[in-house]
């Protein structure tokens, strides 16, 4: 794993890579992605991470961001993907620390492709502000959002897809759940969809709300308890995001560091 503690330029190479961000300033990194390549971004501390990545023609990169920060970090991403590149984007915030993010994804040829998931376990302030912007014809944005609010937790998820006029054959598409177990958690989901064209497809969906009564009481009945019914059910909206990255080794140690935060709660 290369460690990242002021800003760089990365050109990133064919397959698989990790890198660690472990700071207490500001830290500017720029990907260039020329191939087919998947990052692990390991966020260990940084007051302010810049993230910009280029995709180029053809060229294909998935990262996931993993937020293991002790205290509060604010992202600010840009990522631009050119004529049949495709960009995937997962963020993993499972840490007990505040978190804003602002990320705009640029859709700017044709045959440009994005796609956006989260999965976040929400013990303190967690604050999204996304939008993929369709910019030239036949470009696909897809968002997918999970989150698990505890008590204390606050989660906002301010989402955008946006056609441009010209934009046609374009896809936008949306999901958020945002899950909670008691009545003092805080969240809002806000999903936008901004359309200036007519040939094309769109759509959002979300649902906000507690576990099911009547869920939680047959688990119960089953011998499980409180806290193990929470565990199962948040690993459910949560677990799938260890498996973004096809490397075999990260998924098992992701896998572990989440159920070892659920058996925690």
């Amino acid at each position: 794993m290369i460690t990242l503690r002021e800003s760089q330029h990365i050109r990133l190479p064919d397959g698989y890579s990790e890198y660690a961000v472990e700071g207490s300033g500001e830290i500017d990194v720029q990907f260039e992605v020329t191939g087919k390549s998947e990052v692990y971004l390991r966020v260990l501390g940084a007051c302010s991470l810049t993230v910009r990545t280029a995709v180029g023609q053809g060229a294909r990169v998935s990262f996931l961001i993993w937020n293991a920060a002790e205290g509060t970090v604010r992202f600010n991403e840009e990522h631009t993907v050119q004529r049949d590149g495709v960009l995937r984007v997962a963020y993993g915030e499972v840490n007990p620390a505040d978190m804003e993010r602002s990320c705009v994804i640029h859709l700017a040829e044709p045959g440009a492709s994005a796609l956006v998931s989260s999965a976040s376990l929400v013990s303190a302030d967690k604050t999204y502000v996304i939008s993929v912007n369709s910019e030239a014809p036949h470009t696909e944005g897809i968002m997918e959002h999970y989150a698990v609010v505890l008590q204390g937790g606050k989660y906002r998820m301010d989402a955008t897809g946006k056609i441009a006029k010209g934009a046609k054959g374009s896809n936008s598409h949306q999901t958020s759940r945002a899950l909670c177990f008691d009545e003092k958690q805080n969240s809002m989901i806000l999903p936008k969809l901004l359309i200036d064209e007519n040939d094309v497809q769109a759509s959002h969906a979300t649902t906000l709300g507690r576990v099911d009564e009547e869920h939680l009481y047959y688990m119960q009945s089953r011998g499980l308890t409180v806290r193990q019914c929470t565990s199962l059910i948040s690993a459910g909206y949560l677990m799938p995001v260890t498996q973004f990255i096809e490397e075999e080794s990260l998924k098992q140690t992701l896998r572990e560091e989440l159920e070892r935060k659920l058996v925690a709660l």
